[in-house]
Order: C-alpha cells, then sequence, then structure tokens
C-alpha cells in the first residue's frame, strides 16, 4: 500500500535556537496541512553521498554547509537556509535582513548615551559580515565610527587559544566605555568571557548585545546577555509553505524568506546610561519608567529643570533623537513585546497603553515600524503551543 504522506528530510542543526525555531516553524505548517512526516538529522550532514540513505524522501530543507555544487545532483526539491556559504540567486533560500538586525542594535546601544561602537564577528561566515557592514553604516549614519574584530569560527581548542587572545588585545584596546554588537549570542559570549578574564566591567565599560536571543546562552550568560529576538519560527513556516509547493509541482526559483529581527530583550549586558548629563539621564529613566502612560514631550521636560529647547538640544547631542522620537521608540518596543509573546487582543493592548482606540495606536506604531499592528504580530508572533 503507498501512503500518501510527503517524506521530508530536516538536516538543521538544533542546538541553538535558530534550528529550534526554524524547526517549530516547519512543524506548524505541517500540522495545519496535514500529511507530512519528517526523517530529522539534529546535527545536519556535512556530505551530500550522506544524503542517498533517504533519496526516497520528496523534499528537503537544510543549512548550506555541503557543495551546492554537488547538492545540484540531487533531483529532490530543496529550501536551503543560508548559513555559510554565497549561494546560487536561482536557489530558494531563508535569509536573514542584516539591515533591520543592525538598526535595532544601533539604536539601542545609542540610547544608552554611549559615543565608542565596536563589532565582533566571523570572518568565514557572509551573513557576520553583512551584519558588520549594516551596523557601521548605521552608528556611521549617527555620527560615530565602528572599531570591528573578526576571526574565523575555530573550533580547535588549539587555535581557539590564540584567537581568544587576539580577542582579549582587542578589547583591552578599545576606548570606553564602548557599545559592541556581537554577530550572534556565541560570539557575545566569547566578548563576555574575555571581558570577565580581563577584569573588564560589564556593562559599566562594555556593553553587549548579541542576536538570536537564544535564551540558554543568554541566561547562562555572566552577566545576562542582551539579544535581538528574531522571527526565525515564521520563517520555517514560510520556508516549509514554499517547499510543499516544490513538492506540488509548481516552478519557483530564486524565492528569498527573510529572517528579520524584532525587538531587543534587555538583559544585564546592557544594563546602563553611560550619560554624564543628569538631566538627560532623568529624562531617559523618566520615559522608560512611564512608558505605558501617554506621556508628552512636556511631561518629560518637567522631570528636569532644563528648559523644553535646552532638552532637546542636550538629547540630540547625547543619543542622536528628539524627545519625541525616543518616547514612539520606547513605547513601541514594548508594544511590539506584548504582540510577539502574548495573546493579548489588540483592544486590550492599546488600553494597557492608554490610547484612545486602536485606530490611534496602529498609527502611532506603524509610524515606527512601517506596518500595522496586525501585520507586525502575524510577521512576527511565535506559535503558543506545538
Amino acid at each position: 500500500m503507498t501512503s500518501n504522506y510527503k517524506k521530508v528530510l530536516l538536516l538543521i542543526e538544533s542546538s541553538r535556537t535558530f534550528g529550534r525555531e526554524l524547526l517549530y516553524g516547519i512543524v506548524r505548517y505541517s500540522r495545519n496541512v496535514g500529511g507530512w512526516t519528517f526523517y530529522w538529522e539534529a546535527s545536519g550532514i556535512k556530505h551530500p553521498d550522506a544524503i542517498k540513505i533517504h533519496q526516497d524522501v520528496d523534499g528537503i530543507i537544510l543549512r548550506d554547509s555541503m557543495d551546492i555544487q554537488d547538492l545540484s545532483k540531487i533531483k529532490v526539491p530543496m529550501i536551503f537556509v543560508h548559513h555559510e556559504k554565497e549561494l546560487d540567486e536561482n536557489v530558494p533560500t531563508v535569509v536573514t535582513d542584516s539591515s533591520i538586525i543592525a538598526k535595532l542594535a544601533g539604536e539601542h546601544l545609542l540610547s544608552k548615551g554611549l559615543k565608542n561602537f565596536a563589532f565582533c564577528g566571523f570572518s568565514d561566515f557572509g551573513w557576520s559580515g553583512d551584519r558588520e557592514k549594516a551596523f557601521s553604516q548605521f552608528i556611521s549614519n549617527a555620527g560615530y565610527n565602528v572599531s570591528a574584530f573578526n576571526t574565523t569560527a575555530i573550533k580547535n581548542p588549539d587555535l581557539w587559544y590564540n584567537e581568544f587572545s587576539a580577542l582579549q588585545e582587542w578589547l583591552t584596546d578599545l576606548q570606553k566605555p564602548a557599545g559592541i554588537m556581537a554577530c550572534n549570542d556565541d560570539r557575545a559570549l566569547h566578548i563576555l568571557e574575555a571581558c570577565k578574564v580581563l577584569g573588564i566591567k560589564i556593562p559599566e565599560e562594555i556593553a553587549v548585545i548579541g542576536v538570536d536571543n537564544d535564551s540558554i546562552v543568554c541566561e547562562l550568560s555572566d552577566p545576562p546577555l542582551t539579544s535581538i529576538a528574531l522571527n526565525t519560527e515564521n520563517a520555517g513556516f514560510y520556508a516549509a509553505s514554499l517547499l510543499d509547493k516544490l513538492m506540488s509541482g509548481e516552478k519557483i526559483n530564486g524565492q528569498k524568506i527573510v529572517v528579520t529581527g524584532t525587538h531587543v530583550v534587555q538583559r544585564q549586558s546592557t544594563d546602563l546610561l553611560a550619560i554624564n548629563n543628569e538631566d538627560v539621564k532623568k529624562a531617559l529613566r523618566f520615559i522608560r519608567n512611564n512608558q505605558k502612560s501617554k506621556i508628552t514631550v512636556d511631561d518629560v521636560v518637567a522631570c528636569t529643570k532644563l528648559s523644553r529647547r535646552s532638552l532637546e538640544l542636550h538629547f540630540k547631542k547625547t543619543i542622536r533623537r528628539t524627545i519625541s522620537d525616543e518616547i514612539r521608540r520606547v513605547r513601541v518596543e514594548s508594544i511590539s513585546k506584548l504582540l510577539i509573546e502574548t495573546n493579548l487582543t489588540i483592544s486590550e493592548i492599546t488600553q494597557i497603553f492608554n490610547f484612545t482606540d486602536i485606530e490611534h495606536i496602529s498609527r502611532y506604531f506603524n509610524k515606527e515600524k512601517g506596518m500595522g499592528l496586525r501585520s507586525f504580530r502575524k510577521l512576527n508572533q511565535k506559535c503558543s503551543q506545538i
């Protein structure tokens, strides 16, 4: 008897959040449509010959850790998760939006009043280079420079000692206080460990932000790591949807499924205000403490000893934003978190943040994020139950 199930091979390493979230999204799609069965290699497969034992599968979703030319010989619909290599533009691929990720990191570090910035990444991963370029451009537009440090992602302990020593030397030479964007949470952990060995205080001397919001890495870090959350689960859902079309015979070339940053999850590694001006510091704390209230610029000014004009000038000089822009940024980030991490209705969120009606909060949110609340939630919210 012939099975009607579509057999899908998943070659996605799952020791980190990025891979696990992709798998959650793929499973969510399969449960919606039904009729899929999986073979999963938790550590991935490094050589295409190993796939031959699964040559009866209907489709494959995999990280791009193998030779694309060798894989092209395997006549099975595939979706690649862009990780290491530059892939042919005709290959359906899951990619990350470096510009949004870098913007979130840059805005967060700038909001701390920092004036020295750096990026730490891996030289052998193209996505790391893309994030470095985007971060450097964002910080440059704000009027500052970025110091960069990159090494290969070496796993050999003997070679890692030399890399770790070079990282320590770079951190020692950085002008402080500094804000560092790491290409991902693993790289951020390297920075935190090096700072601990050197006696560099986190976040007082160096504030560190990672990418992926891997809860295990972030919470086990000392101090806990601030990180950028990604909508990876939804990317997994759409990757599965695209594979379903390919398995059904549709011709699709070069479609890109984009993983983007959703919000910053702040933890202790960036919990500082590196600002000498006490009035600006007081104003920023007031905004954060009242982010759910409908505060105005005049309310913020009133908590200081400065005039509105004077405080505006200090804001632009210190964090490169107006008072109004900072109020909106903080409130929208908090709204974003509720949209992604809770099942509260739009109406309930409207009440929590003291907006008059849904239309008002929608306009307010759209001005910052470029999309409405429902669209943002649909794009980024994780499924509540797998």
